[in-house]
Order: C-alpha cells, then structure tokens, then sequence
C-alpha cells in the first residue's frame, strides 16, 4: 500500500495520457462504405490530470443511414460534457455526492445533449431522398414524420472513461470493451456484461429512453491507480479467436509502453489495428489507450551521441 506522500509524488509526476486510433475495417474497405467508428478525448494534447476518453460505434447497417455521424457526435458531445462534469465537480469534494451524479444524471444528460446535436445536424441536413425512400421501405420501416426517424438513422454505441487524480469513471452503452490493466499486471473489467448484447444485438443511444440502457462504475482511487485502461470498440475484440487472446493485449500493450516507450505504441498502433481487422473481424476498429506510469517506469531515450561528446567537454 501507498503512503499519502508517495500517492502526492504519483498525483504530482504521474499524469494521465492518451493514445489512440480509428481504422476502417476491411470489408468496408471493400464496400467503399465509411468508417462507423469514431474515438476523441479532452484535452486534445493527450496528456493531463484529469482526462476524458470517447469512443462510438455507429450502427451502420441499412436503417442507420447516419450512424457514421451519430458516432462523430456521440463522442464529441460526450467528453466535452464530461469534461465540464468533471471541472464542476472538482471542488465538491465529496465522492458519494460526485458516484451519485455520475450515475443518475449523467447518463441522461449524455442522451440529452447527443439528441439535441443530432437535431441540430438535421436541421442544417435535411434527408435526402434516397434517405426517405429507404425509411418507407422494409420490415423496419419509418416514417420521416415520426420523432424515431430523427433519431434513428444516427444510432450508435457509446463508451467512454473519464480519469482524475481522484476517481475513474467509466460508462457505456451498446457493445464494445473496457479492460484495466494493474500496475503488477493483472487484467480486470470495471462493467459488469449486459447479457442482452450478442450477435450483432446491441442497445443504442437512438433508443426509447436510452439513458436507461447505460452501465456505469465509479471507483475511487484509495490505492494505486490502474496503469493502463484499454478502451475497444467491438471490432478489435472480435479479431480474435478467444477473449484470453484480447484480455492479454492490454498487458502486451503495457510491457511494450514500458520497455521501448510510448512512441513505439504511437508510431505502430494504426497498422496492428489494420492487422486486426483484415485478419480478424473485417470490422471498423477502433482502441483508445489510458495510462499512467510511474517514473522508474517511463523509458527515456538515450542521448544522442553529439549530447555525450558536449557533456564530456564541459
């Protein structure tokens, strides 16, 4: 266990930083269609106290005609208002109060704010013909006059982890994964599964009372923080053949931060997510990657040989 001094020094030198990237999955590729998902954080240099982490999948079948869009706003309205969440919380001081929030007002208040974003692109894009002849059609049809046909074309997931110095907030609805990864390395997941996601089944933002359909954990942190948080749309987990195979990746992930530094993580992570899905799922993937290291643990790289000629020379 940590003193309060050594977790001051963690808090002081520590902060938390992002990675992350969004690749078109294969079979889009082949269909020319867009990529569904869509990954954002605040603040945008990746890097501070308090960080908010987005990620969205956009249904994107033929009912879902915008869901490529509903995703991009999903995110965007999301950490930004969790991130005003966080700052309106920082002062109160008292968890129970912020837990209680977190979980009663939030999830509404991000249904709120993604319809009202969905309203406004609407207003400014109107459906297109081809958009409305496809709502009078099919088993699923609706009708452009129906509030469910403003809504609905834009569906998607939604999964987000908000990190402070003091607490971890992680909420989701729809499909795709969270995964924490210990600073002695053992692999947990903080949502509890929602049985009712299976085959490509899944809850959505666009659905009555939505906000309903969320999962939330609030974990205070009274220890050691998490080292690494992995945040996954459905399509990275379904690349692999067992859940073993994706849990360890967290981990994998973690070593590689570790011993040759983020920049090895930044520099390949696009191409082991193209890997992933034209190997795997043909799916769009997305990863969005939290950590936090310790000092002793951050890689540094070594100086340069004109460095050590200038060092010896002074």
């Amino acid at each position: 266990m940590t003193s309060v001094g050594q977790q001051q020094q963690l808090k002081a030198t520590a902060p938390w930083r992002v990675l992350g990237k969004s690749v078109r999955g294969a079979a889009h590729e082949r269909k020319n269609s867009p990529n569904q998902d869509a990954i954002c954080w605040i603040p945008k240099s990746g890097r501070g106290k308090s960080v908010v982490l987005s990620l969205a999948d956009g249904h994107g079948s033929d009912r879902y005609t915008r869901s490529h869009i509903g995703s991009q706003l999903a995110v965007s309205t999301s950490t930004q208002l969790i991130a005003d969440f966080l700052a309106g919380q920082a002062a109160a001081g008292n968890l129970s109060l912020i837990k209680r929030a977190a979980e009663q007002w939030l999830p509404q208040a991000l249904v709120r704010e993604w319809t009202r974003a969905i309203k406004e692109h609407l207003s400014a894009n109107p459906f297109s013909e081809a958009e409305l002849d496809r709502f009078a059609t099919g088993s699923s049809a609706i009708t452009p006059s129906d509030h469910a046909a403003t809504i609905v074309p834009y569906g998607s997931t939604l999964v987000v982890a908000a990190v402070t110095e003091d607490f971890i907030l992680y909420l989701q609805i729809g499909d795709g994964e969270v995964v924490i990864v210990s600073d002695g390395g053992e692999v947990s997941q903080p949502l509890v599964k929602d049985e009712r996601l299976f085959a490509n089944e899944t809850t959505s933002l666009c659905a009555v009372d939505a906000w309903r359909d969320f999962r939330v954990s609030f974990q205070p942190i009274t220890r050691e923080k998490p080292a690494l948080i992995l945040l996954a749309t459905d399509g990275y987990p379904n690349s692999f053949r067992e859940e073993a195979g994706f849990l360890k990746a967290g981990g994998d992930i973690l070593h590689t931060l570790r011993a040759e530094g983020a920049s090895k993580v930044r520099d390949n992570l696009e191409s082991w997510l193209v890997h992933s899905t034209t190997a795997g799922s043909g799916d769009d993937v997305t990863l969005g990657i939290l950590y936090s290291l310790k000092p002793s643990m951050v890689r540094r790289p070594p100086k340069s040989a004109g460095t050590a000629k200038r060092s010896r020379g002074r």
